[in-house]
């Protein structure tokens, strides 16, 4: 089983016998062979602990699971697509970036103040994604969406990564993350808001980014 980007805003998937994957509720563009889709309940391998914890959470978009032998083509909304492969490690994503990711990986929630305590909070608050993040961990791969496409930023303990918390999308490896006031900061950048803040993630890692403030 596996991914392939068709173009920007598509994705090929091949489903095996035996294996199965989890995509978003109506981003199923088209597929071939003998492919079976079903609401999923438990939404991966996090569990009913991990499924109440998101529905508390908020995080519990809606998926189905996919099994069976062919081809299924992914899309949602015209958003750009992005895929990245876990080798072990967690992705950190927004429930509402997924767009599909493989039965491989164990999904659960984090509560976002336990990366940098109470500013954790305040960055749920003042980004508008919640207190709470999804987490996908194993080896797999996921699909994650985006307004103008992603790029990817190395993390590295030399050099933390500043990032416009709307322009935010996923992060992977062992990084902290840290909402930081920066008064003047949009201004100083010809895109004054009202929204002074930086998300600073140090250690070492990936951040995935889009090329736009625009929330899906």
């Amino acid at each position: 089983m596996g991914f392939r980007e068709i173009n920007s805003k598509m994705i090929e998937a091949t489903v095996s016998p035996g294996a199965r994957l989890f995509s978003q509720r109506g981003a199923m563009l088209a597929y071939r062979g003998d492919v079976s889709f079903t609401p999923s309940v438990q939404s991966g391998q996090g569990g009913i602990m991990s499924m109440l914890g998101r529905r508390v959470a908020g995080e519990a978009a809606p998926l189905m699971s996919v099994e069976g032998s062919g081809t299924v083509f992914f899309g949602h909304g015209g958003h750009h697509v992005q895929v990245i492969s876990l080798t072990g490690d967690t992705l950190y994503v927004e429930a509402d970036r997924l767009l599909a990711f493989e039965g491989s990986l164990r999904q659960g929630t984090m509560f976002m103040g336990s990366q940098g305590g109470v500013m954790g909070i305040v960055r749920g608050q003042a980004t508008g994604q919640g207190l709470f993040t999804t987490t996908l961990q194993g080896q797999g791969a996921v699909a994650v969406m985006a307004h103008g496409g992603v790029f990817a930023i190395p993390i590295t303990p030399q050099r933390p990564v500043h990032v416009d918390p709307q322009a935010y999308v996923a992060h992977h490896g062992e990084v902290r993350n840290r909402l930081s006031s920066a008064l003047g900061w949009r201004d100083m950048v010809g895109r004054g808001s009202g929204e002074a803040f930086q998300l600073e993630l140090s250690g070492n890692g990936t951040v995935y980014v889009q090329a736009s403030e625009e929330k899906l």
